[in-house]
């Protein structure tokens, strides 16, 4: 039997199952699965129990605005910034402040 890689993962996780960056591929194999539900579950045990996995914060907060909870995307896109800055991760925190100025209209552009 051919296993599927949500198979995998959650086999590994059953072995692992405080390791952020599973909980992380699971959250993003249930959104590729079309079940945000799921998703926003591991996705959320991420930002409460390894806030530090600053990966989280985009698509989380992405997840959100799909969902119309935008006041808790621009929420998560703050506190992503945050942790972008104490990791020193310049790439996350750019993508984070990008979506953050979309989602709170600040995103204009001059004439």
């Amino acid at each position: 039997m051919n296993e599927t890689r949500l198979q995998k993962l959650l086999a590994f996780f059953e072995k692992e199952p405080s390791d952020p960056f599973l909980k992380y591929a699971l959250a993003t194999e249930y959104l590729n699965q079309n079940d945000p539900v799921t998703a926003l579950r591991y996705f959320e045990d991420l930002v409460a129990n390894h806030e530090s996995y600053v990966g989280t914060y985009y698509h989380l907060g992405k997840l959100y605005e799909a969902l119309g909870r935008k006041d808790e995307a621009i929420k998560t896109y703050q506190k992503g910034m945050e942790m972008a800055r104490a990791a020193r991760d310049q790439h996350a925190l750019s993508e984070l402040q990008s979506v953050y100025q979309s989602a709170a209209g600040l995103d204009y552009e001059d004439d």
